[in-house]
C-alpha cells in the first residue's frame, strides 16, 4: 500500500475523491453497510448512489466486501464487473470490515483480486467506524 489515511476530519467527498455531479455505483449492499457513509457520499455528489443494475457511465464504484461474500476469485469477478461502466479515470473503492470484526478481509486478498482484475491498490483509509477502504485505480485501462 502506498499510503494510509485517517477518516477523522475529512468529509467523505474528500476521502473518496468524489465531487458534485459524479455518479457512484454501489456493489454488495446489505443491511450491515454504513448508512452514514452512504449519506455522506450522496451529499458530496448531490446524487443518490446507483445500484449494480445501473448501466450508464459512472465515476466511482463502491464495493462492500465481506469474507462470506466469496473468495479472491469472486472478488476479482466483481471488480471486473465494476469496470464495465466506470470512466477511464474512475476509482474503485473496496470496503471491508475492519480487522477484528466479523467478515474482515485482509489486504493481501484485496490486492491479489485487484491485480488480477487489472487494477492497482494505491492506498487504504479508515472509511468509517467499522469499515476499511482500499482505493483501486486502473493501469492505463482504455488507452
Amino acid at each position: 500500500m502506498a499510503a494510509t489515511t485517517n477518516a477523522a476530519g475529512n468529509s467523505a467527498g474528500v476521502r473518496f475523491g468524489v465531487k458534485a455531479g459524479q455518479v457512484v455505483q454501489e456493489f454488495g449492499y446489505d443491511d450491515d453497510v454504513d448508512s452514514g457513509l452512504r449519506s455522506e457520499l450522496e451529499e458530496a455528489t448531490g446524487t443518490e448512489l446507483v445500484d449494480e443494475e445501473y448501466d450508464d457511465v459512472t465515476d466511482m464504484a463502491l464495493v462492500w466486501w465481506r469474507e462470506d461474500d466469496g473468495d479472491t476469485h469472486d472478488l476479482t469477478d466483481l471488480l471486473v464487473d465494476t469496470l464495465t461502466t466506470l470512466e477511464d479515470e474512475g476509482l474503485v473503492w473496496v470496503l471491508t470490515p475492519k480487522a477484528g470484526r466479523q467478515g474482515h478481509v485482509g489486504a493481501p486478498e484485496v490486492d491479489e483480486a485487484a491485480r488480477t482484475a487489472g487494477l492497482h491498490s494505491t492506498s487504504t483509509i479508515s472509511a468509517s467506524e467499522h469499515w476499511s477502504g482500499f482505493r483501486l485505480t486502473s493501469r492505463g485501462r482504455g488507452r
